[in-house]
């Protein structure tokens, strides 16, 4: 399930230039277009925690995983801007349910197993992303963007096929009085705090995605080629390490885990903001996704075995309040860096994740998978 999600994004990428042409738009439009993507999943996510609560997580994961695969389609045949506005909102709306019920799953599966897989279920998301963005922009140059949203769609209902008869039963959560299950936004401070600690973990990852390159180019002089690299080796060493990340979880607890791992994440972005040539902040950007990787797993595991909630309403939270962040960081960042520059933007995002280390014990709940 996570790797049709990834897949999904992945093939995402490749068809957002075609739109401009297509749909006779400019960026700034454009721009609106990947903000109503985003903005319909993370209204989403307000209800999918509910939908499992409500009807098992079992059934919701089909559901959202089987209406993803039209999605793309819909998208490349949508006639006018507003339903390229309509269709985005759509895509985002069923792929952050989808986010969210697939996460609740795993929470469930870490329950059954005694032990952390929830890394490695992000690394097979890493994994379809980068299948679903080289090949689809392969597909795509050869064939034309319909016929790669339709291969897309293909592959992911295979993948869903494949997973579907091996989920396991998930009934509906029993409401308990006085624990908010019913309510829309749960009054838990501490959940709250975790989902805030989700946004720091995320926030680094996107810098890093749409940022990188320019810091590269503009401040350190690289070509083009060695500018692109820095995402490259930080998105290698994040997926090597999320496959890892669940071993070196279940060996040392979720709470030494986070520290370590954001200690390591900030030490290679301050190397990155403070590096005299490309080459080593090239380095500090890779040793930074070793680090980055398994935060966000964690928190995830920690909402969903968040004492006096569902793992789906928890999870949904914290997811939403992660991605509203990522929504409004990339130009929020843009902004400071044009202020201050990016070294001192990248240094910035550092001390964000040392704050993260410091308040790894909040993350705790995570080691409650028996």
């Amino acid at each position: 399930m996570f790797a049709a999600n990834g897949l999904t994004m992945g093939a995402w990428a490749p068809q957002i230039p075609p739109l401009i042409p297509r749909h006779q738009i400019g960026e700034a439009t454009l721009g609106l277009v990947i903000l109503a993507l985003g903005l319909g999943a993370v209204m989403a996510m307000l209800f999918t925690g509910r939908l499992i609560a409500r009807f098992g997580g079992r059934p919701v994961l089909t559901g959202f995983a089987l209406a993803l695969a039209p999605t793309l389609p819909l998208i490349v045949l949508a006639p006018s801007v507003p339903a390229l506005f309509a269709a985005a909102a759509l895509f985002g709306a069923v792929a952050g349910s989808m986010d969210v019920a697939m996460n609740a799953a795993a929470v469930k599966v870490e329950r059954s197993l005694g032990r952390a897989i929830m890394s490695a279920s992000h690394g097979f998301w890493s994994l379809g992303g980068f299948v679903g963005a080289a090949l689809g922009a392969w597909v795509l140059a050869h064939w034309g963007s319909m016929t790669q949203a339709l291969v897309t769609a293909g592959a992911v209902l295979g993948l869903v096929a494949l997973a579907l008869p091996h989920l396991l039963p998930d009934p509906p959560a029993p409401v308990t009085a006085g624990h908010g299950a019913g309510v829309l936004l749960p009054r838990d401070p501490a959940l709250w705090l975790l989902g805030l600690l989700a946004l720091l973990c995320m926030v680094p990852e996107g810098a890093v995605m749409d940022w990188a390159a320019l810091y590269l180019g503009q401040e350190l002089g690289a070509d083009a080629l060695r500018s692109g690299l820095g995402f490259a080796f930080f998105a290698a060493t994040m997926a090597v390490m999320r496959f890892s990340g669940d071993a070196l979880r279940n060996r040392f607890g979720a709470v030494r885990t986070l520290r370590v791992s954001a200690l390591i994440g900030a030490a290679g972005l301050m190397l990155a903001a403070v590096a005299p040539a490309d080459w080593l902040a090239m380095a500090g950007f890779a040793f930074a996704g070793l680090g980055v990787a398994n935060l966000v797993p964690v928190m995830f595991s920690a909402a969903g075995n968040h004492p006096g909630l569902p793992p789906g309403q928890a999870i949904a939270t914290v997811t939403m309040v992660g991605y509203a962040g990522i929504l409004i960081a990339p130009a929020s960042i843009g902004y400071i860096a044009e202020q201050v520059g990016f070294r001192a933007t990248y240094g910035g995002l550092a001390l964000l994740l040392v704050l993260v280390a410091g308040l790894a014990a909040r993350a705790r709940s995570a080691d409650g998978i028996r």
